[in-house]
């Protein structure tokens, strides 16, 4: 993913809310594949970390996006977002 490509979706991701939040139980495998399923109607994902969960959410970011096979395209603070091309219903058009 090129820089251009990143700020591009870094701006999208701007107006959406989390649609999961990392508790203190951290990454389960329910986590997991509710997040991967997620990325069947969704190309773009916000997570947020709750205050309560003790690890690194960069390091949850980089798991996260290892498992899910996606990628990481920002963490802020203990907000982040993952972005996962959809082959079948491609919505969000990346720039070269």
């Amino acid at each position: 993913m090129t820089s251009k490509q990143r700020a591009y979706l870094k701006g999208l991701a701007m107006n959406i809310e989390p649609i999961f939040q990392v508790g203190k139980s951290s990454l389960t495998p329910e986590v997991t594949n509710a997040v991967s399923e997620s990325f069947n109607t969704h190309e773009l994902i916000k997570i947020a970390v709750l205050k309560n969960c003790l690890d690194d959410p960069r390091e949850i970011a980089v798991v996260l996006a290892e498992r899910t096979h996606s990628e990481v395209v920002q963490v802020i603070g203990k907000k982040i977002v993952l972005y996962k091309e959809n082959k079948d219903h491609k919505k969000i058009e990346l720039p070269r």
